[in-house]
This record gives C-alpha cells, structure tokens and sequence, in this order.
C-alpha cells in the first residue's frame, strides 16, 4: 500500500517558500538561494495558487532574453497552470504524474488552500524507504524470526 502525502508532511514539515505575481525574479533566485530549493509556489493576493516558479523556467527565459530576465516579474516567467495534489494523494499517484508530466514539485493543496510542497527528492525517499522496509521484513521472513 502506498505511502499518502500527509504522512510525508507530517515528517517534514508543510511550510512552502511563495512568491507573488508581481515580485522580481531576481527576488525569485535569491529566494531558492536562501532556502536551498528549486521552486517556489507562485500566489495570488488572496493566498490561491497560480503557478509555479523554477530554477528552469529562470534559465529557460534566460536563454530567450539574457541577464534582462532579472528585471522580470514572476508572472512573465512562471508555469501555469500549475499542477497539484492532495494531502491523500499517494507516492505512486505522485511518481506517475511528476514522470508523465516531467515535473520536479507538486504543491499540495486541500480545496483553495496550500497545505506543503512535495519535491521529487520527497518521493524517491519516500519510495527508497518502503522498499528498504520491505527488504528487512523479507529477510526476517527468510532468517525465521517473523
């Protein structure tokens, strides 16, 4: 059985790094630099999820137009729609999407409201943890002392 997305929350933690529409992309990077992350929900001014916003959008648009990127908004460079989950979505449902749609973070949201963030890394460790549960509980099986 798969692993939902409120038990990763509840182990690391459902605070979300947000920007708003009309800030800087230069706030934008400065913003992954200090929190040591590669995304940032985008927001509007009632707190609803509009987009999102990565190291790769940044480079992307970068690549069209140069150093003059930092003197963007966060509107002309973000992804929108953006793509959610829910806190009962599960590990599995997360891998198929984030592979189909070739796609690093999923905000996690329960109706309008933003309840955390899941990363990729997020769902390999989840993954890699269940898999290591299911080797140990293997070998007890096969040494006997079920």
């Amino acid at each position: 059985m798969s692993v939902s997305i409120a038990s990763i929350l509840a182990r690391k933690g459902s605070e979300v790094a947000t920007m708003t529409l009309q800030q800087a992309v230069s706030e934008v990077l400065a913003a992954l630099r200090e929190y040591d992350i590669g995304a940032l929900v985008v927001v509007d001014d009632a707190g609803g999820v509009v987009g999102i916003v990565s190291e790769r959008d940044v480079v992307r648009r970068m690549a069209e137009i140069g150093t003059d990127v930092l003197d963007l908004r966060v509107e002309d460079v973000m992804t929108a729609p953006v793509h959610t989950c829910t806190p009962s979505s599960t590990i599995d449902e997360l891998m198929e999407e984030m592979t189909e749609r070739r796609i690093r973070h999923l905000p996690v949201c329960e109706g309008e409201q933003l309840v955390g963030i899941v990363s990729i890394g997020d769902v390999v460790k989840e993954r890699f943890e269940e898999l290591r549960d299911q080797t140990r509980q293997l070998e007890d099986y096969v040494k006997g002392s079920y």
